[in-house]
């Protein structure tokens, strides 16, 4: 029988492979919206970052997102993906 290859990605965070289901996924779309996008399912250019809120953290600080994405990304928008993450984990 023939195994099944589970995708793996980084965390922005702590910068380890794990798992993309084990993953969030912060997205952005065309118009330039980002959130995080906690079903894996929204259109978009998309980035994975661990469910612990240190490693958002991680990535907030030294603007893993901004990189990631190739835009500045306004605080409130930090702000309400890390309220998110904090009441989903």
């Amino acid at each position: 029988m023939k195994t099944k290859k589970i995708p793996m990605r980084m965390c922005l965070g702590c910068g380890n492979m794990k798992p993309k289901k084990e993953l969030v996924r912060a997205v952005k779309s065309k118009e330039g919206d980002i959130s995080l996008d906690l079903t894996g399912r929204k259109a978009g250019r998309g980035a994975y970052i661990c469910r612990d809120i240190e490693c958002f953290r991680k990535a907030r600080k030294a603007k893993r997102f901004e990189k990631s994405f190739e835009c500045r990304i306004d605080e409130t928008v930090y702000d309400s993906m890390e309220a998110e993450l904090s009441e989903e984990g």
